[in-house]
């Protein structure tokens, strides 16, 4: 029989699953390791979204720098498909990406320029590492821009050669990745897995991460025999929630404020924002100005197991402040309330290096 658990009971999990409790982690690889990526995304109206999303957990004692090390000196964490993840998962990806790719499309893509990928690999072998401007687009067939690439088809061959596992990213030159040969960049002592071992081990992270997840094989990548089968009392949805966070429900650490990033893991699934949160979240960077009622790129606030608001805050750069431009509450704040997110405000400020202005 499923488990039954209240909404408060399986947004605890969540929360916690999430490391947005009182009890914050140490690190930035306890994050990766606990969240499973951390994600990459250069829109920063107040740092980029792999920066916040690691401050919004671990709080005044990040810096920047840690992540940098983590990943380019230490190898403890690996660039892949947008998102910085621990190394203890790529073992557990290389029997999937030794299968990529399965669209037909883009096998037939890779056919036909079995010259460039030679070329490709050959320059990352005599000279890398390497800028992707660095090697020559000697493609015989081209892809058309998708809208998040260009003309240039060394990107395309380099993405596609990273999900092969055959190149990798080593490091960044401000927001450009640096390429090298895999086998110069990953571990080469990594235990190996039958395919079905590691997609099992996969969804377990996976649900790991989440705490509780609808099983999905796209919006999740949770198994429907993955952990404990569960009920949320209130919903009609199917879940599967992590037998270790169940047996940790009564531990509870209290709860704190915390301002997530748009891209933040938290709010991937919006259909279980909204079973267990009652929390309705629309993006609105890709609205028009007119249309946005929260502001371009606003910040859910979460207090708790409750989101009780949206933070509008950009960096004005010229004026080297925080800007506040609002503060919307979705529902009543009590006054506690509106002291803990002026605080941490201030501390969002504080981490920045720069005064906090237009807060009331």
């Amino acid at each position: 029989m499923p488990v039954t658990l209240t909404r408060e009971q399986a947004r605890r999990v969540a929360v916690r699953a999430q490391l947005l409790d009182a009890s914050r982690p140490g690190d930035v690889v306890e994050v990766a390791e606990q969240l499973g990526y951390i994600k990459i995304d250069p829109t920063a109206t107040i740092a980029p979204a792999e920066h916040t999303i690691l401050w919004s957990r671990i709080g005044w004692s990040y810096e920047v720098g840690q992540l940098k090390k983590a990943a380019e000196d230490d190898r403890q964490l690996f660039e892949f498909d947008g998102a910085f993840r621990p190394i203890s998962l790529l073992p557990l990806m290389l029997p999937d990406m030794r299968e990529w790719p399965k669209r037909e499309s883009s096998r037939q893509w890779l056919d036909a320029n079995a010259r460039f990928r030679s070329d490709v690999l050959a320059r990352l072998k005599a000279d890398g590492p390497l800028l992707a401007s660095d090697i020559p687009d000697t493609a015989q067939v081209s892809r058309a821009p998708d809208g998040w690439s260009g003309t240039n088809q060394t990107l395309t061959m380099l993405d596609f050669l990273s999900r092969q596992g055959e190149v990798a990213v080593v490091r960044r030159e401000g927001r450009h990745r640096v390429w090298d040969l895999a086998e110069r960049v990953y571990p080469q002592d990594l235990p190996e897995y039958s395919a079905e071992d590691a997609e099992r081990m996969l969804q377990e992270r996976r649900l790991q991460a989440s705490g509780i997840a609808r099983p999905h094989w796209y919006w999740t990548g949770v198994g429907k025999t993955t952990g404990e089968a569960a009920v949320v009392e209130g919903t009609s949805q199917k879940f599967r929630v992590d037998p270790e966070a169940l047996a940790a429900l009564d531990d509870d650490p209290g709860g704190r404020v915390a301002f997530l990033n748009p891209y933040d893991s938290m709010l991937f699934d919006r259909k279980r924002l909204e079973d267990l949160f009652e929390f309705t979240y629309v993006l609105e960077q890709f609205k028009p100005k007119a249309q946005r009622v929260y502001g371009y790129f606003a910040h859910p606030v979460l207090l708790g197991d409750r989101f009780i608001g949206m933070l509008d805050a950009e960096v004005d750069r010229k004026q080297e402040v925080l800007r506040v431009n609002a503060v919307h509450e979705l529902l009543p704040w009590e006054p506690e309330e509106h002291e803990m997110v002026r605080a941490e405000i201030a501390d969002l400020g504080e981490w920045l290096g720069m005064p906090v202005t237009g807060l009331a």
